[in-house]
């Protein structure tokens, strides 16, 4: 990569960083934590397979993970069949509709 451009160079040779991006050329801006400009094109390129590719490399390997129980011993609040559990209120409301 070139030389980094300072931040008022920059500013004032825009056009020339955007030509020189657009080329191909990367572009640094700032010296302490410079910013690199680089083209559209290239940006999509190289971050397409981004969150492809880190999901593929996360992906778990080796054994299996246990699956958890799908029994529950709740009650399920509004099932037909647990009107006899609710209270009156519930079922005195219900009963005036």
């Amino acid at each position: 990569m070139a030389k980094p451009w300072t931040v008022q160079d920059a500013k004032a040779h825009l056009s020339e960083i955007l030509r020189r991006a657009r080329a191909g050329e990367p572009q640094r801006i700032g010296i302490a934590d410079g910013c690199v400009v680089v083209s559209e094109r290239v940006w999509r390129e190289r971050s397409a397979a981004g969150l492809g590719a880190w999901l593929v490399a996360s992906a778990p390997r080796g054994e299996p993970l246990p699956e958890a129980e799908r029994d529950s011993r709740r009650a399920i609040p509004f099932a037909e069949d647990d009107a006899d559990d609710a209270p009156a209120e519930l079922v005195a409301a219900q009963d005036a509709r």
